[in-house]
């Protein structure tokens, strides 16, 4: 896994190899082994390497044998060695073994379609001298991040924002519709940034810059195809789902280093070790998070993974005052507003993998979106259960024991859980009906917003802007595929695989692999009927099924855990020293949100106060202050102070 950034001169001017070398080099986390520049007349590609395939030979940019095509690729293609046996066959020559090379060729073959063959997680960049055509793409799932914008003169693209930011041409400022969408979906929508004018390229696209003209397109898409009632042989759809994730986790095996497992304490992290485990004869080294409160902690679950499985392990322990000293940092990786500290401890995870000596970890990221696992999927059955009858007093029972560690729902009448949770029959006519509670929570958020900013945002709803994206089958899938998509296609890549994957992993240079985001298992996945997944209100039941033999009981049969992590006392709880974070004085005090005018100071003032005295906070609130203190953040790290030097700012 690597950095990758690159210039093409629109107007025919030379590129500046000095200007590459510092756009490069703010991505040196993503690839301390390696780095190189190209540059050739109008075009520049360049490279920070973390060196997996290939060490002595995979040096970036690469190019063909005559020169006619340079590649700067960031990502594995797993299925490399296949491809590359298929190629030589047609008669191609390979000078390394090295899976940039592959695509190389497979372009060569198949031009811009060569994507449709590769197994894998990348963002590349490919510079076809001959046509004079710079041909860019992004996996199926939005693995890797790719972003890029067009200045005046210029098309520029990196893997992360902070590179662009580093050409003269690309002005930092906050795109306020896509703070919007954060405040409501918690996630930009496609291809919005939190900047405005530099872009993210969707999952599953591709981009071609030609003669000027920048054109984007599908490559990829999740689709959901079967009836929603349809008969299948349930023995038959689990040896196939176990014959797929075995295949996919071999195939993430493939390295030149040593390769390790997150082991979360869940089914999804314990169901790919013991994969691992299946397919590899060597020990296998698992890592993990801790927590002080129990509510969050799930060692007791690690232990007895650890103990079945016979993994190598290892622990990273995470305080409320780690969080609250490492959140700068982990916002300058992000580089966007969140609205929960999770990021944080997996930051501190990925530096504990790294501190042992491993570059790849194998997790268990897209499970829970494309089998049915997460709690947004049993609430939405609920409501649409207790919507058929909503006079009944049982059926609203079954929300409170789903949230049990939610003691403010825990406290309200059941007229509050109607309103709350959606059961009107105008909401069952929505096509967001199974995430409409959490969006309307979120998007109470925006109170916080300064009057200038809710004047500027009156007429904008990001809802409708959403449903103007939705696939043109969408109306005729199941609800439950519906809540399915919005989360694969949406949070997974946007937030998940982002701020919770590879912003905070390759922050130390640390590349995930995840055998659940295998096109193959995910194309399967959403054919089969919902029922499949969730039997009732059982999640991933047929994941549960195919796997009985490899994973400890009490970690299979336990309710789902959401991954959670401490939230607002992290900044507000001082140290052994009695010393709070200075940062966090400093960018929620009333003159610096009066100056950056993007938040209410009154109203953020009465909130800070509140969390200090250590009130009882509830989710809204929470979310609220990281949400407030991230985007201050943003505003200090890359649009007031940026200097291309991590943890760099006024404060």
């Amino acid at each position: 896994m690597c950095g990758i950034a690159g210039i093409l001169n629109l107007d025919g001017a030379p590129a500046e190899a000095s200007l590459l070398r510092g756009m490069i080099q703010v991505l040196r986390h993503r690839g301390p082994d390696d780095n190189g520049v190209y540059a050739d007349a109008a075009v520049g590609l360049a490279h920070a390497r973390l060196s997996i395939v290939d060490l002595s030979s995979g040096h970036q940019p690469m190019k063909n044998a005559d020169g006619s095509l340079w590649i700067t690729f960031n990502g594995e293609i797993f299925n490399h060695v296949e491809l590359r046996e298929t190629l030589a066959r047609k008669g191609h020559v390979f000078a390394t073994t090295s899976d940039t090379e592959v695509i190389l060729h497979m372009y060569a073959e198949a031009g811009e379609d060569c994507v449709r063959h590769f197994n894998g997680q990348w963002a590349f960049a490919i510079w076809d001298a001959r046509k004079r055509k710079l041909f860019l793409s992004r996996d199926r799932l939005g693995i890797r991040p790719l972003f890029y914008a067009r200045t005046a003169r210029t098309f520029v693209f990196g893997s992360e924002i902070k590179s662009l930011l580093m050409h003269p041409g690309v002005e930092r400022r906050l795109d306020l519709v896509a703070l919007s969408q954060i405040f409501t979906f918690w996630w930009c929508l496609p291809p919005r940034s939190i900047f405005q004018d530099v872009l993210a390229l969707p999952p599953g696209h591709s981009l071609t810059v030609e003669r000027g003209d920048i054109a984007v397109r599908r490559h990829w898409q999740i689709e959901f195809g079967i009836e929603p009632n349809g008969h299948a042989d349930v023995g038959a759809c689990a040896e196939q789902l176990r014959g797929l994730l075995l295949d996919a986790t071999r195939l993430r095996l493939r390295a030149d280093v040593p390769v390790a497992a997150h082991l979360s304490g869940g089914l999804d992290s314990a169901v790919v070790a013991a994969f691992t485990r299946k397919v590899n004869d060597t020990p296998l080294k698992t890592f993990s998070i801790t927590f002080e409160d129990p509510e969050l902690d799930e060692s007791v679950f690690q232990n007895e993974a650890v103990r079945r499985l016979g993994t190598e392990h290892q622990a990273v322990h995470c305080s409320t005052e780690d969080i609250g000293r490492e959140f700068p940092d982990v916002i300058w990786h992000t580089e966007t507003p969140i609205l929960r500290t999770a990021p944080a401890p997996l930051f501190r995870l990925s530096r504990l993998v790294r501190e042992h000596g491993y570059k790849v970890v194998l997790t268990g990221e897209g499970s829970d979106e494309i089998l049915g696992g997460y709690d947004i999927y049993k609430e939405a059955k609920i409501r649409r259960f207790w919507a058929a009858q909503p006079d009944s007093k049982l059926r609203p029972l079954l929300l409170r024991k789903l949230y049990p560690y939610m003691r403010d729902l825990q406290r309200q009448p059941d007229a509050y859980l109607k309103a709350f949770f959606r059961v009107r029959p105008q909401d069952l006519a929505s096509p967001f009906f199974s995430h409409l509670p959490r969006w309307e929570l979120t998007g109470k958020l925006q109170m916080f917003f300064s009057r200038d900013v809710r004047a500027a945002l009156r007429s904008y709803d990001p809802c409708a802007e959403l449903e103007q994206q939705l696939p043109k089958d969408y109306a005729r899938w199941d609800p439950f595929c519906q809540a399915q998509y919005l989360e694969a296609a949406y949070l997974l890549p946007a937030y998940i695989l982002s701020s919770q994957g590879d912003r905070v992993a390759m922050a130390h240079a640390v590349e995930g692999r995840s055998p659940f985001l295998d096109h193959r298992v995910v194309e399967f996945a959403a054919q089969l009927p919902p029922h499949l997944k969730m039997k009732v209100l059982d999640e991933k039941h047929l994941l549960k099924r195919c796997t009985t033999d490899l994973v400890p009981a009490s970690v299979r049969r336990r309710p789902k855990q959401p991954y959670r992590a401490p939230g607002v006392s992290s900044f507000f709880r001082a140290d052994g020293s009695g010393a709070r974070e200075a940062y966090v004085e400093e960018l929620l005090s009333p003159q610096r949100l009066q100056r950056d005018g993007v938040f209410d100071p009154v109203a953020v003032e009465k909130l800070v106060a509140k969390a200090k005295r250590g009130h009882t906070i509830g989710v809204k609130d929470d979310m609220a202050v990281v949400g407030i203190l991230s985007t201050q953040l943003v505003l200090d790290r890359f649009i007031e102070n940026f200097s291309g030097r991590a943890g760099h700012g006024a404060v």
